[in-house]
């Protein structure tokens, strides 16, 4: 049985990833009504989200964290190591966070059930995403030419365009997800 995300009530650290956000959308002095139609996102889910009465989806995360610039882990971390987020199809658990001198890189443990299809937003231009697959069969990447991978394969492709994850077959997909975001 699926539960549409704003029936879900807010999760433990629902508040902690609202007063990220909305600290993240003044220090770059940009509306809420701005920051919402530039995500493509309602004006209420974004104030729910920043007052954290709303459980965020890792769809709106990543579409409300590419408006502002930043990687995912500004708004999850915080809530400690193995911070978990849940998109349509996809739960990914972040395992590390690696920076240098020109990108930042988030680890995360990815789950997909069977028969489930997500589509995210385009991340900020020149993010890349690379999963390995370690079970199940995943089609993911740009929505106009998805990329398969059985277990033991890898597929990559550049994210700043909408993309989509779906399980293929009747297993569950493990794999791990790397998100590259470039500095500057």
């Amino acid at each position: 049985m699926s539960t549409s995300p704003s029936t879900v009530p807010p999760g433990p650290d629902a508040a902690g990833i609202g007063r990220r956000l909305r600290a993240l959308r003044e220090e770059r002095g940009l509306s809420l009504s701005l920051v919402a139609r530039r995500a493509g996102i309602g004006k209420a889910t974004l104030s729910g989200l920043e007052s954290g009465t709303r459980n965020p989806t890792l769809e709106t995360l990543w579409a409300v964290t590419a408006q502002l610039g930043v990687p995912l882990t500004a708004v999850i971390t915080g809530a400690g190591g193995g911070a978990t987020v849940r998109g349509t199809a996809v739960a990914a658990t972040l395992l590390e966070v690696f920076t240098e001198a020109g990108a930042s890189y988030e680890l995360y443990r990815m789950v997909v059930p069977p028969g489930t299809t997500q589509t995210s937003p385009a991340h900020h231009a020149g993010v890349t995403e690379h999963v390995t697959v370690f079970a199940g069969v995943l089609r993911a990447g740009p929505l106009d030419a998805p990329l398969v991978a059985a277990a033991g394969e890898h597929i990559s492709w550049c994210s700043d365009v909408p993309h989509g994850y779906a399980s293929i077959g009747a297993d569950e997909v493990r794999a791990t997800l790397l998100i590259r975001y470039p500095r500057g």
